[in-house]
């Protein structure tokens, strides 16, 4: 990177930066209390706010929101009449699934191979890092030019909706000229990407019925209905033989515009086993950007260890559908279930309740807010130019702060590129991406404030 005082800062401050985001991950923050204490979100919550207040933030405040979350909102004012920038990111993460199957502990951040790991530390407590090392580098540079807000939401990987909740009741918090979502990521390390489209998401759970109780399967096997075959029937209903989506009465041929992902590449990012098929069919680009995806999150029936010779009575599931742009949730909602209910075979009984939702998004690059950012990343990727391209996951906020400030621009950037695996085991993140997108935020600021 080519010398600048801001790259100079930002690459000054990097060892405080990782100590940071080690004190940070090492907070257990998964909004699910079933599994996860709430004093560690709330301790997360916590150390983001004498983050802020450390930086001279004013109205620093954790306020509880209506899922039993807790989100963080902060304000620094800028020089009079300046505009308005919101920087968003979350502090809760995913569990980390088998903590055995982690090559390091999940909860402390590891340096290994070039790169930082721990749960939460690119998805997207990284992101909170990111925001604080550019408004430093501003600092130290002549200043922050811009008013800023910063929220930091406690619940966004359970799509509980919590914090969208709160800001409907609160319109004015979080109203901005501009607003950065630093809950995305470059399409591949080094490649400076704004993602300009995310697909909406439907939660469902789906529970059938069959008996009175279990039965022995020697007795009354091969006659008595058994609800976990029912539902195994059921959720491959929701897939072709190629394995694309077919949920009835939705439609599952639309195109991508834009950047392109090889199957060769995408295979090498998603470590598609040797000889195994990619499912479904179009490029890869229609199948995750622009097209439905179910998936089968999970499912309650008996572990092949102590498993008993018995009918079940019961099996429930967890099923996630995401839904591309141009498609309401709400409706691919009505449709999934409707499709759920109709498929269910042999008159069992089949209970449906839905989990969480929120709709898909698409930006408008044409906005000042996208020029700034595209001249803020060439400097910090030099030889690069900003690339537009899909993102595959969901980020219901997006669709709130755009319905809520309907002349707010909206940007998504961050450091969830393909090596950082993301919700897997053995999560990353790139420390050069944190430098360089810390930069790039830092001059979009300043590039912004000028335009």
């Amino acid at each position: 990177m080519p010398s600048n005082p801001v790259a100079e800062t930002v690459a000054s401050l990097l060892p405080r930066a990782k100590a940071e985001l080690a004190e940070l991950v090492a907070f257990k923050s998964v909004a699910d209390f079933a599994q996860f204490p709430k004093s560690e979100s709330e301790g997360a919550a916590n150390w983001v706010a004498d983050a802020l207040r450390a930086e001279d933030f004013v109205d620093v405040a954790v306020f509880d929101t209506p899922d039993g979350s807790q989100s963080v909102y902060g304000y620094l004012p800028g020089p009079e009449s300046a505009k308005t920038i919101l920087l968003y990111a979350h502090y809760d993460v995913q569990p980390p699934l088998d903590e055995a199957a982690w090559t390091t502990p999940p909860f402390e951040l590891t340096e290994r191979d070039g790169r930082w790991y721990g749960r939460g530390a690119a998805d997207c407590k990284g992101s909170v890092i990111m925001h604080l090392l550019a408004l430093r580098a501003l600092k130290a540079n002549g200043g922050v030019p811009v008013n800023v807000k910063v929220i930091a939401e406690g619940s966004e990987e359970q799509g509980t909706g919590g914090l969208e909740r709160y800001a409907e009741k609160h319109p004015r918090l979080l109203e901005a000229d501009t607003i950065v979502i630093g809950d995305a990521g470059n399409f591949r390390v080094g490649l400076p990407t704004a993602t300009t489209s995310l697909r909406g998401m439907t939660l469902l759970r789906i529970q059938i019925d069959t008996l009175q109780g279990n039965l022995h399967s020697g007795q009354f096997g091969g006659a008595a209905p058994d609800a976990l075959a029912a539902l195994i029937r059921v959720l491959d209903s929701l897939r072709a033989a190629d394995g694309s989506t077919t949920v009835d009465g939705l439609a599952p041929e639309t195109e991508w515009e834009g950047l392109e992902y090889t199957e060769e590449q995408f295979r090498e990012d998603a470590k598609v086993l040797d000889g195994v098929e990619l499912i479904g069919h179009g490029s890869v680009s229609d199948r995750i950007w622009a097209r439905p995806a179910v998936t089968v999150l999970g499912i309650d029936c008996p572990p092949v260890v102590g498993a008993t010779p018995s009918v079940q009575a019961s099996a429930r599931a967890l099923v996630s559908l995401r839904v591309p742009p141009g498609t309401d949730a709400a409706e691919a909602s009505k449709l999934l279930q409707t499709h759920l209910e109709s498929h269910t075979p042999w008159g069992a009984n089949v209970r449906i309740e839905s989990v969480g939702q929120g709709q898909p998004f698409l930006a408008d690059t044409t906005s000042p807010a996208y020029q700034a950012m595209a001249d803020a990343m060439t400097v910090a990727y030099p030889g690069e130019t900003m690339q537009y391209a899909g993102h595959g996951g969901s980020i219901p906020l997006c669709n709130t702060l755009a319905g809520l400030y309907p002349q707010a621009e909206i940007l998504l950037i961050g450091l969830s590129e393909p090596q950082a695996q993301i919700h897997a085991v053995n999560e990353s993140v790139s420390p050069q991406e944190l430098e360089r997108l810390s930069v790039a935020e830092a001059l979009f600021l300043r590039n912004y404030a000028a335009g």
